[in-house]
């Protein structure tokens, strides 16, 4: 794969030519942007911690009497339906509804679609009663939530039984958002420019609530950068240089030392090491 330095700033390299990756970085971490999330329980914790670590302000806010009033603060709404039931499902479609007529960016992680008909109809509930700004998942929860069948084993998608880049581009015109795909490689598209990016480390899939963090982290940058390609393409450079380092710290330590470490290096993760792991191309 081609290497290509964000921090560069060479005009047009992700079709966007307002900020650079490092700025938007910056951004985030100087604005100090609020991010309503309405998450699963398994998770709460850790992506609180991790938007702290990056230099985000979390707010965990799910009761339905108080959703949209925090949405239409915020500066995103993070919506992720890891652990549905009735009322947070109703509490997500106010907030989002909220962050809708207030200009607030929703960025949705549906989490285990086409495990349950239950789940996969949520998703697809959320995608028809609120606009959607960028939507995250695998490719199996991806496909599901636009009525095509791929495996997936409980909330954790299954091996991609199909091409993950038509899959994005389809998604992203189907949805009429930014799609992303996270896998080996995450696919980013909004139908007409699509990039990969191959930041990241295997570790990542070994602990629980990464993939939901990385929503969250998707949503802080969106909630500083009106691009959402750079924003997401942003977030997952940023998220994969913060997990190698984590990895390459804790090589010989086990998952539980990478946990911690994956943490500090959210908070540490420089300008300069942005510029020398950055890996990502369009294709």
């Amino acid at each position: 794969m081609d290497l290509v330095f964000l921090c560069l700033k060479r005009k047009g390299e992700i079709g966007l030519e307002k900020r650079s990756l490092c700025e938007t970085l910056e951004k985030v971490r100087k604005v100090n942007p609020l991010i309503h999330n309405i998450t699963n329980v398994v998770v709460t914790n850790f992506t609180a911690n991790g938007l702290l670590a990056l230099g985000a302000s979390p707010v965990m806010a799910n009761a339905k009497e108080e959703a949209a009033d925090m949405a239409k603060i915020a500066s995103s709404l993070v919506l992720n339906i890891g652990t549905l039931n009735l009322q947070t499902v109703e509490a997500m479609l106010l907030a989002g509804k909220s962050a809708n007529e207030h200009d607030v960016p929703v960025i949705f992680d549906p989490v285990g679609a086409g495990a349950t008909t239950y789940r996969t109809e949520t998703a697809q509930r959320v995608m028809n009663e609120v606009k959607v700004a960028v939507i995250r998942g695998n490719a199996a929860e991806i496909a599901n939530v636009i009525g095509e069948k791929w495996e997936i084993k409980g909330v954790d998608g299954g091996n991609a039984k199909g091409n993950i880049t038509d899959l994005a581009i389809t998604a992203a015109r189907k949805l009429h958002c930014v799609v992303v795909i996270t896998g080996k490689e995450d696919i980013v598209s909004d139908g007409e420019n699509t990039y990969v990016v191959a930041n990241g480390h295997p570790i990542l899939t070994k602990v629980t609530g990464t993939g939901c963090l990385l929503t969250s982290v998707i949503g802080a940058f969106a909630g500083v950068e009106n691009d959402l390609m750079l924003a997401s393409v942003a977030a997952l450079t940023y998220y994969g240089v913060a997990a190698e380092k984590a990895a390459k710290n804790t090589a010989e330590l086990g998952t539980g030392s990478f946990q911690i470490e994956f943490l500090n290096q959210l908070s540490l993760v420089s300008r300069e090491d942005v510029n020398g792991y950055a890996s990502f191309k369009k294709i």
